[in-house]
């Protein structure tokens, strides 16, 4: 498919030859993405904004909804709905799938069944990152992480399922085992998770089984560091590994993973190797960036890293395409940390520079302001680091509540997770609980192969149509196809 782009000024212009605004493109929806869409939303520009998924995602409280906690639209609002008063945006549901910087178009698919191209004046891709096995994909199967709300879903119903499971079984043995959580990984993620899974556990589930204490649930935490939370420095991390310990979860540091099955978890320890049999393993180790960090290198010429982020310049533009930012956690400068608030200053830089641009204005390097970093361990119980201070206990809960009620999108999704975290806290309700029976895959953050063995079929009724499209070729009838869906604006 041609489509015709604009032909704007080196530096960005204000609009081409043909008199057509300067167009923009954002690829991601997310911490990145949505700032700079809600930035240029009502300036002289037209926005495109593509995810792959309709909604903005707010990643760090997933956790509260894998244990039924939170319901996913509280942490996960459309992004039309969000955008809704941007006269200038337009959001389209396609995944992307490459770049041509030389015709200045994105490539996209929509719905597994059309390719159609996005031409853009200046773009701005922010997708993210996905989850990391370290080589070993074949452990996703049976340890799932969490980076979406399908992996959340999933997550919630493997472990209410697996108390279910124990329910039934009569065997003192087996039983044990399906009330055994193992949490892979002791950074912020997996920190939370455990410390939710074992108050769950010993709070919200207390006399609802009948043939055992549900403060027998076992939860360990395994991570080859010699520290949980380590980044927040040895002093914080020491109260991290006594509340840990309060609450009833086992922490196994300097235990390496070697090896998962659906029984349980191998690791590697410097006496040897070990066993934990565990019915429920949840990955939450590592990240690595999203693959069309990979894919606008080899179009740019770039470099990637190990962990798979491109390199930029000081700017946060791609060597040799001022016209392209590559912001977040896809993208490599100066050791930046892998959070929330680098993407989104990120996503405010490369719109601020493209407006800059058109008023023909020098753009600035990208400076990080280093906000701190929190990390809920319980019930009000956190941590916080910021510039040298350093809290714990209910002061640091305090702070972490209002941080992440900030950072939430809309004032209703704030205001409901409020009444959620005091229902669930001060009392011991838990209004999230329902969970499928049978696995039904979904938009999970599991590498190809595995994901191949069981997601569904996307869009079954658009592949039916096409197979019947097909036989009526085959047969003879004559099959008018569609036009193929142009993506010029046609203002």
């Amino acid at each position: 498919m041609t489509v015709t782009a604009g032909s704007p000024s080196p530096g960005g212009g204000r609009v081409d030859p043909a008199g057509r605004r300067h167009r923009v493109v954002i690829v991601g929806g997310g911490f990145g993405g949505l700032p700079a869409t809600r930035l240029l939303g009502g300036k002289p520009v037209d926005v495109t904004l593509v995810d792959r998924r309709n909604h903005h995602l707010f990643q760090p409280l997933l956790y509260q909804t894998a244990t039924g906690m939170l319901a996913p639209g509280q942490i996960a609002p459309a992004l039309r709905h969000v955008v809704r008063k941007k006269k200038n945006v337009r959001v389209r549901l396609a995944e992307v799938s490459g770049f041509d910087l030389e015709r200045k178009v994105v490539r996209a698919n929509v719905a597994g069944r059309f390719e159609v191209e996005y031409p853009y004046d200046s773009l701005i891709v922010a997708a993210g990152v996905t989850q990391s096995y370290f080589g070993h994909d074949e452990f996703a199967f049976f340890a799932p992480g969490m980076k979406t709300l399908d992996d959340a879903l999933e997550l919630r119903r493997r472990i209410f399922g697996a108390f279910e499971v124990a329910e039934t079984v009569t065997d003192p043995t087996e039983k044990e085992h399906w009330l055994t959580v193992v949490v892979v990984g002791a950074g912020p993620t997996g920190v939370e998770l455990a410390g939710q899974i074992r108050e769950l556990a010993t709070r919200s589930l207390r006399g609802e089984f009948r043939t055992f204490e549900a403060s027998a649930v076992r939860v360990i935490l395994v991570d080859g560091g010699k520290q949980p939370l380590a980044t927040f420095g040895d002093q914080l991390s020491a109260r991290v590994a006594k509340t840990l310990a309060h609450l009833g979860i086992e922490v196994r540091m300097g235990c390496q993973v070697v090896g998962i099955d659906a029984a349980g978890v191998d690791v590697k320890e410097a006496e040897g190797i070990s066993r934990i049999e565990a019915r429920t393993t949840i990955w939450a180790a590592g990240v690595q960036a999203s693959p069309l960090a990979k894919l606008l290198a080899d179009a740019s010429g770039a470099t990637v890293d190990r962990a798979g982020r491109i390199a930029v310049l000081p700017d946060l533009t791609i060597p040799g395409h001022p016209e392209v930012f590559a912001i977040g956690d896809m993208a490599s400068l100066d050791n930046l940390p892998g959070v929330a608030e680098v993407a989104m200053q990120g996503g405010l830089h490369a719109a601020n520079s493209i407006l800059r641009r058109l008023k023909n204005e020098p753009t600035k390097s990208f400076k990080y302001r280093d906000l701190g970093s929190v990390a809920t361990i319980g019930r009000f119980r956190a941590i916080v680091s910021v510039k040298g201070i350093r809290l714990h206990g209910f002061p640091g809960w305090v702070v972490w509540m209002f941080v992440h009620l900030a950072f939430l999108t809309g004032f209703g999704n704030r205001f409901t997770t409020m009444l959620r975290w005091l229902r669930t806290m001060v009392g011991r309700g838990r209004a999230e609980r329902e969970f499928s029976v049978a696995h039904t895959g979904g938009d999970l953050s599991l590498p190809d192969g595995v994901k191949e063995r069981v997601e569904p079929t996307l869009f079954p009724v658009l592949e039916e149509a096409d197979a019947l499209a097909r036989s009526d070729e085959g047969s003879g009838v004559a099959v008018r196809e569609g036009p193929v869906p142009s993506t010029e604006d046609p203002r």
